[in-house]
């Protein structure tokens, strides 16, 4: 057999508390730069094929944008040798199912299938990397572009709240920082679009060197890289992929902004930037969200919405991402009370994490909880947060796809002390963008502008 790709081989191993939960991996490249992670799991006769592409919006060009996501759609309609529909029909005959997802840091596919259908699931995302073009033409690609804008006006124009996301990022980047539109893209740059800009974004990034391969289950590794090679070796490596480099970004100022919507009630968003993702600052930023507002035993959950009863509901979060992160706290008033009510508790909140430092005992619940949380990854294979998305995971972020133990540690390392010199530092007032959504005409609702000199 004729050796085509370099063979790198590492045991990872996963260890949560005292327990050795191990996943071992072998990894290997293929000569065309297709990076190839298989994790052997003979509890069920199931095996996940779990494919990432390292291209999401946030590699977008200004003016382009929504070229990662109309992807996402295309590459289920159709390619070299299956025709549209076929795809589906042919892993759903075989028992199985699939998905895919894009966000601004990359794009996702996997199916999930019976063992004896492997072959036929790496039959169709070969396909798919090798031979999409070939199935594409001006008609498909208009025709997925209405499917794309039909979908934005559902999720955005026309949803309660829809714009809140891209009314915070075009004010919390500028415009020429890739996080800067939402992943979706414009309707502008969607319709703007011509045929040859989407086929040179695809040869460009749905390239065996810009991918992530992670097989997961009922395999046997020798015959399992044997048939990858069969079926993704031939593939040509594309050009090495331009990589990201925006400048650096930071927010020196309180942005206060309002928008009247179709809605019932008013909804306050409070953002700021904050350390990218697995960066110091990044887990402790997940605590402090979860302090704030992590279920209904969390201080802004109690006083909010159980104590003073002026919020529907109220949650915190870190989105963590490649470059940077953003820190939300989001919270719906109840009929009969004003944003700037909300916005008083919560800042209130806020400064007695800075000025206090929390109780061990929150700083516990919350480690407790993700903890849990990996358990709970670790039992599924496949899907969109089994352990196939978790190796490739870890794989993009870090280049090191056995990242669980130092993941976790991350979080059991924190110290009270942590978590109130994180809140301090990134949650600054002057450093973020405050969003006030209200009825239509009911302005004094929303958080006021500022007066100019104050």
């Amino acid at each position: 057999m004729k050796k085509i790709f370099a063979l790198l081989f590492v045991l990872g191993s996963f260890a949560i508390a005292q327990t050795q939960i191990k996943i071992p991996y072998t990894r290997y490249v293929l000569s065309n730069g297709l990076n190839v992670i298989l994790h052997e799991d003979h509890s069920t006769p199931t095996v996940s094929v779990n494919t990432w592409y390292h291209v999401g919006s946030g590699y977008e060009k200004v003016g382009r944008t929504g070229f990662a996501h109309l992807f996402e759609h295309l590459m289920f309609m159709g390619s070299g040798h299956v025709p549209v529909g076929e795809f589906d029909k042919l892993l759903e005959a075989a028992g199985g199912e699939n998905n895919g997802s894009t966000t601004e840091d990359r794009t996702n596919y996997y199916e999930d299938v019976p063992i004896n259908a492997l072959e036929l699931a790496l039959y169709l995302d070969s396909d798919r990397m090798g031979f999409l073009v070939d199935a594409m033409n001006p008609q498909k690609v208009d025709a997925q572009r209405d499917v794309v804008k039909n979908e934005r006006r559902q999720s955005y124009e026309n949803r309660p709240y829809g714009l809140s996301e891209e009314t915070i990022l075009k004010n919390l980047f500028p415009s020429t920082h890739p996080y800067s539109w939402p992943v979706i893209g414009s309707m502008a740059d969607l319709s703007a679009a011509s045929y040859d800009d989407v086929v040179e974004f695809f040869r460009t990034y749905y390239v065996p060197n810009n991918a992530s391969l992670v097989i997961s289950g009922d395999i046997n590794p020798k015959e399992t890289i044997k048939l990858v090679e069969k079926w993704f070796g031939a593939i040509p490596k594309g050009k090495i992929v331009p990589p990201q480099n925006p400048a650096a970004v930071a927010l020196n100022e309180e942005k206060i902004v309002v928008l009247e919507d179709k809605v019932q009630l008013p909804r306050l968003y409070m953002t700021w930037i904050t350390p990218k993702r697995f960066s110091p600052g990044d887990a402790e930023m997940d605590v402090v969200g979860n302090i704030l507002a992590g279920g209904k035993n969390s201080r802004l959950y109690k006083k909010l919405v159980y104590d003073l009863q002026i919020a529907q509901d109220v949650r915190a979060g870190q989105s963590s991402s490649k470059l940077v992160s953003q820190f939300q706290i989001i919270a719906t008033a109840r009929a009969g009370h004003n944003l700037t009510e909300l916005k008083k508790v919560i800042q209130e909140e806020i400064d007695k994490l800075k000025n206090e430092q929390p109780s061990q005992r929150e700083l516990q619940r919350t480690v407790n909880q993700y903890e849990a949380a990996f358990i709970d990854q670790l039992e599924s294979p496949g899907g969109f947060s089994g352990k196939a998305d978790m190796l490739n995971t870890y794989f993009y972020y870090t280049g090191n796809p056995d990242y669980a133990n130092e993941d976790l540690a991350r979080y059991k390392a924190l110290s009270t002390d942590d978590i109130q010199t994180a809140a301090q530092t990134y949650l600054q007032d002057n450093g973020r963008v405050i969003l006030s959504i209200v009825p239509k005409g009911k302005i004094d609702l929303a958080i006021q502008p500022k007066a100019e000199g104050k």
